[in-house]
This record gives structure tokens, C-alpha cells and sequence, in this order.
């Protein structure tokens, strides 16, 4: 019995790496039964891990070599099919390596700054403009120093009440917006809200706005050419029934009869058989295609009701496009080629047609652009949303305000409404949520759970009549009189 349980070298070479964890046991048992051999069976035990740790390492070695061979076999497939659609993106810009002239040009002014800071950015179009102009050269530290005087006297000073600041900056010329919509782009077809409604929308982080609307950017070849960029459009805009096809009811004999209009069809790109594809969908009934002009339409169970119903139904079935794109316009832009302006919103889906431009493609729907680029990209669309509406109206309201707005409401990776659903109502002062809506709701609630107001905010220091600790009131003078003591600080 002794030999049998034994475990030799050439057994356990032979197990797989997959049976290590069932042996473990085994082993255990094998101690707890023969105490005597302890010693022994511990030194098999530990050749047996070696020589498992040396399988296991070469089956990873290999593993990863298989994958290889097996992408090589995939990826020559593959490769076709992707190359065409890299050609036609535009590639992201990249930087130019940096001359000579650039890396001297930037030490030296490192040097004159001698660590006080400039942005990167600066620096940059210091290095540009005296590249262009050789002249400035011998200038460069006069021309450093004012640069770094202006950019010091523009900065924010500690304790500035930045956000009080931005908010009468747009809220002051926002009183002036008008209320209308407007024509979008000159385009008569569409209808976008502008204005106040549009800023309102925009804070309050609508989750759809009231006009959805996406500028469609297309690729090399399909914005050339008006019949690629047609077809495309073709593909997004959503077509139904009633726009191809009139339908007339047979009430005697409880037959809907839906007559195919031939050009229409020819210019969505749709078939006969399409579309008696789509209208089989719908339960209950039976469709034939006569001489592929004309649907027969026969009811499983005939009656009046039925047949109304099923010609309603049939208006509004979808035979092709994407699901919230109402209309579609094709406009030929200056320097650009065919443009599609659609009338509604669906982001994920329009990304997905081939010929679009996934880099230039935007949507007025700031949610859609979050849950599919990401927060970063959703924060420009707020910036750019929001200082677009302000311009359009002739109100000059400075970037930085609106970036500190678009900031607070991304700050969290969410995109937040400036309201009691989102940031006004997650503040830590009673007396400041209270001042901003459902005034009483507020107090009751605060009174409920025993809150403290720690009064370290802007309203709230306000309402009660005290100086803020902010600006000039974050600075505490005590002025002692002549003649008398400075008080000993215990």
C-alpha cells in the first residue's frame, strides 16, 4: 500500500496544470494518514510544485505565442475591411518635432522667467512670433516680462469670489436674451431654440432639449460626391409608410389596399419587397405584393374596428432610418463639401452608419454626447453650447465664467443640473438651499435632522447680515487705539 501511495517523478510530470488544485487535497490526506513518513512525502511534495511551477510557466510562454499565430491568421482578413475607413478620417493633428531654434528660443526664456510661470500655451506663441520676426530676438526678456506682468495682473486674487463673479456675469446679460426660436444656419426647414430658453436648458441639464438637432459631417468621398451623401442621408432619415405609400380601405370586403408610390420609393433607395417585409411585421394580417405596385392586405379576424386599426398602424410603421431623426437637410457648405443638418437626435446611432465623420459630428443633446464620448467631451459641448447662445445674441460674456459653470457641473463624471436636483441642492448650508427654492420644505427638513449652518458661504452670510469671508471680508484688521495695549495673545 506504502509504494502505491507513493507519488513517483513520472506520474506527476504527467498530470496537467488544471489538476493542481484537486492534488493539493490529496497530498494533505496522504500526511494525516502516515505521520511516519512525513519528511519523505514533503520532499516529493515540493519536487512535485517545481516541476508543476516549470509546466506552468511554459504553457504561459506558449499561450501567448498562439495568440499571435492565431492574430496573424485573423488580422490579413481583417485589415481590407478597416483600411478604407482610416483613409478617409481625418487624422488627429500632431506636433511638429521641435527645431532647434524652438529649444533654444524656450530655455532662454525659461531663464529670464527664472521659475515664475507662464502656461505652456504662452510660451508657445512667444516662441512663434519672434521665429516669424527675427527682429524681436534681441527684445525677447522686455517682451517676457510684459508678457508675465499682464498674465500675473489677469490672474485671480486668493479669496476671490470667482463664482459670485461669474454668475452675475451671465445671469446680468441673460435678463436681456430674447425668448424665440430662431431659424438655424439659414436653413428655413429647422427650427432650434435660442436665447434664454436655450441657456435655461442648458444649466438645468435637460435630459433632451426641445429642439434635438445634429450638424452631420461626412468623409472624403461622400462629401464630394451628392449621391453618396444623399444615400447616407437616406440611411438616417426615418421613413414611414405614409411618406412612400397611400393606403385605401375596401370596407365591403375588409381588404386594405396600400398603393406604392414608384419615384418616392427610386429616391429613398427602398424596394417593393422592403417594404412588404416591414408590413408582415405587424400581426394579425396577411400581405401579398400584386405587380409590385400594390399590397394586399387580408385581416386574420375581419371586422371594423380591426381594419382601422391596422390602417393606423400601417401610417406609422417604420420602414427605414434611424429612430428620433424626424427630417434631414443636405446643404453644400463653402470649404466643406455636403453637409447633413438633421431635425432630431440619435447620436450612437448616426456614428455608426458608414461615411460619417465620427470626429467633427455633433449633436446638441449634451447627455447623448456624455453616455458616448465621455465627461470631458460633454464639458466643451456646455462651454460651446452656452457661449454660442450668449454671441448669437450680442452678449460678450468672457470664456472663463462659463468654464467655471461647465466645470461645477462635471466635477462629479455626471452631468449635473444647477438646481435643487443638482448642485444647489447638494450644498452643505441650510440657509443657501433654502435661499434658492422650496424655501419652507428646506427649513422643516433642516429642523427635522438638526443641522448646523457653519455660515462659510456667500447667501448665507448675506441673509443674516455679516461680512462674507470672502474678497476683502477674508481679512481680519483689529486696529488698537494710542495709548493703549496690544492685547497678549493666551
Amino acid at each position: 500500500m506504502t509504494k502505491q501511495k507513493k507519488p513517483s517523478k513520472k506520474t506527476m510530470k504527467k498530470t496537467s496544470t488544471a489538476k493542481v488544485k484537486m492534488k493539493k487535497p490529496t497530498v494533505k490526506a496522504e500526511v494525516t494518514k502516515k505521520p511516519l513518513t512525513k519528511k519523505k512525502e514533503m520532499k516529493t511534495a515540493i519536487i512535485v510544485k517545481k516541476t508543476r511551477e516549470k509546466k506552468t510557466k511554459k504553457e504561459k510562454e506558449i499561450k501567448p505565442e498562439v495568440t499571435k499565430t492565431e492574430e496573424k491568421a485573423v488580422t490579413p482578413k481583417e485589415e481590407p475591411k478597416e483600411e478604407p475607413e482610416l483613409t478617409y478620417i481625418p487624422p488627429p493633428v500632431k506636433k511638429e518635432e521641435e527645431s532647434e531654434d524652438y529649444k533654444r528660443l524656450k530655455k532662454e526664456i525659461l531663464r529670464i522667467l527664472n521659475g515664475r510661470f507662464i502656461s505652456e500655451m504662452v510660451i508657445d506663441k512667444i516662441i512663434k512670433r519672434v521665429e516669424k520676426d527675427k527682429k524681436l530676438e534681441p527684445k525677447l526678456k522686455n517682451i517676457v516680462e510684459k508678457v508675465y506682468k499682464e498674465y500675473k495682473r489677469n490672474r485671480i486674487d486668493p479669496t476671490e469670489a470667482c463664482g459670485m463673479v461669474s454668475a452675475q456675469s451671465i445671469g446680468e446679460p441673460g435678463t436681456q436674451m430674447t425668448m424665440r426660436t430662431f431659424h438655424y444656419a439659414g436653413v428655413a426647414e429647422i427650427n432650434v431654440t435660442l436665447g434664454l430658453p436655450r441657456l435655461i436648458e442648458i444649466v438645468d441639464a435637460r435630459s433632451t432639449p426641445s429642439t434635438p438637432m445634429m450638424n452631420i459631417y461626412l468623409r472624403d468621398e461622400y462629401r464630394v460626391n451628392p449621391e453618396l451623401a444623399k444615400g447616407i442621408a437616406n440611411k438616417i432619415e426615418i421613413t414611414r409608410l405614409m411618406d412612400i405609400a397611400d393606403t385605401e380601405m375596401d370596407l365591403t370586403n375588409m381588404i386594405i389596399y396600400v398603393k406604392l408610390n414608384k419615384k418616392t420609393l427610386e429616391s429613398k433607395n427602398i424596394t417593393p419587397e422592403e417594404v412588404l417585409d416591414c408590413v408582415k411585421t405587424i400581426k394579425k394580417i396577411d400581405a401579398k405584393l400584386e405587380n409590385n405596385e400594390v399590397i394586399k392586405i387580408t385581416l386574420d379576424e375581419p371586422g371594423y374596428k380591426n381594419l382601422q386599426l391596422t390602417n393606423d398602424t400601417l401610417k406609422g410603421l417604420k420602414i427605414k432610418g434611424i429612430d428620433g431623426i424626424k427630417r434631414v437637410i443636405i446643404r453644400r457648405e463653402p470649404n466643406e463639401g455636403y453637409v447633413i443638418y438633421s431635425e432630431g437626435s440619435n447620436f450612437k446611432k448616426v456614428l455608426e452608419i458608414e461615411g460619417v465623420d465620427p470626429y467633427r459630428t455633433t449633436t446638441n443633446d449634451i447627455h447623448a454626447i456624455a453616455r458616448e464620448l465621455g465627461i470631458e467631451a460633454a464639458r466643451n459641448m456646455i462651454i460651446k453650447e452656452a457661449h454660442s447662445t450668449l454671441q448669437e445674441q450680442g452678449l460678450n460674456v468672457d470664456m472663463r465664467h462659463i468654464m467655471l459653470v461647465a466645470d461645477v457641473m462635471t466635477a462629479d463624471g455626471t452631468v449635473r443640473a444647477i438646481g435643487r436636483h443638482g448642485v444647489s441642492g447638494e450644498k452643505s448650508s441650510v440657509l443657501s438651499r433654502a435661499a434658492f427654492e422650496i424655501t419652507v420644505n428646506h427649513l422643516l427638513q433642516a429642523s427635522q435632522k438638526g443641522e448646523i449652518d457653519r455660515l462659510q458661504g456667500v447667501a448665507e452670510n448675506i441673509i443674516v447680515g455679516q461680512p462674507v469671508s470672502l474678497g476683502t471680508g477674508a481679512i481680519k484688521l483689529v486696529m488698537t487705539p494710542p495709548g493703549r495695549k496690544t492685547p497678549s495673545k493666551k
